[in-house]
């Protein structure tokens, strides 16, 4: 893990109970920050607080959903009050399942679209509110997606292309304020539910293989690249799109899926 002191700074990672974002939060508290969490299950908010306490920081979480920009507010106005104005913040809540786009309800769009795209904003647009001006850096989690389209995931590549664009449109608006935004774009994780769906274990030592870096990423790759955005080191760095892939992005989409091309229909 890169070293950075954070210490007596705030964070708030929406989303921050699981997987990549648990390990981003993880990182912020071992480095000394005050962090916060939110996702919409009580028992995973209880579960995170109760890991990044360990770290003998001054740690919180807040029950929401990001589809709803109120239970937003209210969560950030929780850790606003404890922590002070936001140094970080994270916006990494997410949705994603394989789906061919013939088979894909109108409604099962609507929810990746909901939570990613819309939450994203959500989460934004709320942080700014309550972030420290001049000086704070938001990230969003992005994915391949964003850029390479891949089989059976329309939904997620609208809203992954969608939540890039508020990124850069964000930074062009709020660099005056001292805000800077950039949204980190992570490929294949060991230990997350988008590789255990995305990808099999059988078709796991082929992908390997294909990576340039001949190897999945950890959850620190991903944390290490978000410390460094919300440092001094990166006081210059906005609008921008950076993989932490290993080279997957290179690839194309439908190396990045490893899943079958779907079945051609009448």
């Amino acid at each position: 893990m890169a070293h950075y002191d954070y210490a007596g700074t705030s964070v708030f990672v929406a989303g921050g109970t699981s997987g990549i974002n648990l390990g981003i939060a993880d990182a912020f508290a071992r480095a000394g920050a005050k962090v916060a969490v939110m996702s919409r299950s009580t028992e995973r908010v209880d579960a995170a607080v109760r890991q990044l306490s360990r770290h003998g920081r001054k740690t919180l979480g807040h029950a929401g959903d990001v589809r709803d920009i109120d239970q937003v507010r209210a969560a950030m106005q929780v850790a606003h009050d404890a922590h002070g104005p936001f140094d970080v913040l994270v916006s990494g809540a997410a949705g994603n399942f394989l789906c061919p786009a013939l088979d894909l309800s109108p409604n099962g769009f609507k929810v990746v679209i909901d939570i990613d795209l819309i939450g994203t904003f959500h989460v934004m647009r709320a942080g700014f509110d309550f972030a420290r001006r001049p000086g704070a850096s938001f990230i969003n989690i992005s994915a391949p997606q964003s850029v390479s389209p891949a089989p059976m995931q329309v939904h997620v590549c609208a809203a992954k292309a969608g939540l890039d664009q508020i990124m850069r449109v964000l930074a062009l608006e709020w660099g005056e304020h001292g805000v800077r935004v950039n949204s980190i774009m992570p490929g294949p994780i060991e230990g997350t539910e988008g590789l255990s769906r995305l990808l099999t274990e059988t078709e796991r030592p082929q992908f390997e293989s294909r990576v340039p870096m001949r190897r999945v990423g950890q959850k620190e790759d991903v944390a290490n690249m978000a410390l460094f955005l919300g440092s001094p080191l990166a006081s210059y760095v906005t609008g921008a799109l950076i993989p932490v892939d290993g080279g997957v992005s290179l690839l194309g989409g439908r190396n990045y899926a490893g899943t079958p091309a779907p079945t051609p229909r009448d």
